[in-house]
């Protein structure tokens, strides 16, 4: 592959008013709103102003590649058992102080960026190694857009789909634009008050509300949530109950849910696991509030990860940590029992690519 840039050109900015400041900016891709000084970087870290204009520093960069099964987004219910190739960069626009990736999410440095990649040999390698789609995931997609954006045209004319994992924390132009090209996201909400947004992840909840209601009602992209449970944070029955009714209601009983365990890390390591009850709770919770598809995850618990049939509540795919027991649907995602159709995408299901992890690496040739 031939070298990237080293400084691609981003995009929604504008420059800011000379009374503010000469070849000052402002970044217009997320709620921060960054204002730059010519070489002052944004929260992120990857998007600079140079020279009276912004760049993305980790365009064609990257932190690692790796084949990893659907399952481990976590997408349970687009195309079940395939594989998927995941990559990230470097940075983020949150501050999560639980954030489990930190060395990647919160590194500023550079030279961790080891693999060069232009989308077309991202979307070729996925096609080498039958990786039926490829995932923006490891840190936040949204603050590499203009690349993620590039990689998924790329991707797409070789009949590779498209994945994110994100946050969601991106104002309402740039998401147009980012979801339109995307086949499936899995979104965190990482709680239901504006507290815990701010005192934990630098951020604020409504921008990520806005953007689950424009994914799952203004685009085609597939759309899971995920929710990490700390403990004593917002793992709340209330809280909960207030998160499910409000999915149920605003984006319908058919988005899947995950509520996933909290392990101690970054800036909290002096917090205990969430244990698997409070896991089995919020389930409960979530199902008792409407929700047709609700899961656990980063635990071994067979049941919360099956899918079930919300009619007749057969056991359609049972699934064990990543590795797929029991796969009883239609290649048109029907119930064999009583014919409802289980919300997702689905096709002919094959061997699962099981819980196997293949890392690989992408250098100029």
């Amino acid at each position: 592959m031939n070298p990237p840039e080293s400084a691609h050109p981003a995009r929604w900015w504008h420059a800011l008013p000379a009374g503010e400041g000469p070849e000052r900016i402002q970044c217009e891709l997320c709620p921060r709103d960054c204002k730059l000084h010519v070489g002052q970087r944004g929260a992120c870290f990857v998007r600079r102003n140079e020279g009276g204009g912004m760049i993305l520093s980790t365009w064609g960069r990257s932190s690692g590649f790796c084949i990893d099964p659907i399952e481990k987004k976590p997408l349970h219910h687009f195309h079940p058992g395939s594989s998927v190739l995941s990559f990230g960069t470097a940075g983020c626009n949150l501050a999560c102080k639980f954030c489990q990736n930190w060395d990647i999410s919160r590194s500023k440095d550079m030279d961790r960026l080891m693999d060069l990649a232009r989308p077309e040999g991202i979307a070729q390698a996925a096609q080498a190694y039958r990786a039926q789609s490829v995932a923006f995931t490891y840190n936040d997609p949204v603050i590499f857009a203009e690349y993620a954006i590039d990689t998924a045209e790329a991707c797409h004319e070789r009949g590779i789909k498209t994945v994110a994992v994100t946050a969601g924390y991106i104002h309402a132009q740039p998401a147009r634009e980012f979801f339109a090209v995307m086949d499936a996201a899995n979104v965190d909400l990482k709680a239901f008050t504006d507290g815990f947004y701010a005192r934990l992840c630098g951020g604020r909840l409504q921008p990520v509300l806005d953007t689950l209601v424009h994914v799952r009602h203004e685009t085609d992209c597939w759309l899971e949530i995920t929710t990490l449970l700390i403990p004593g944070q917002n793992d709340s029955p209330a809280e909960i109950r207030a998160l499910s009714s409000w999915v149920a209601a605003e984006l319908g009983p058919d988005v899947p849910l995950h509520f996933s365990a909290f392990h101690p890390d970054w800036k909290m390591r002096d917090r205990s696991p969430t244990p698997p009850s409070t896991l089995t709770r919020a389930r409960d919770i979530a199902m008792d509030a409407g929700l047709h598809y609700v899961y656990t995850g980063n635990v071994h618990d067979t049941e919360g990860d099956t899918t079930f049939c919300p009619a007749c509540h057969a056991a359609l795919i049972v699934r064990d940590w990543y590795v797929i027991r029991q796969y009883d649907l239609g290649a048109d995602g029907g119930c064999p029992h009583c014919g409802t159709k289980i919300a997702g995408h689905y096709g002919r299901f094959g061997k699962p690519f099981g819980s196997q992890r293949i890392p690989l690496r992408l250098t100029r040739r």
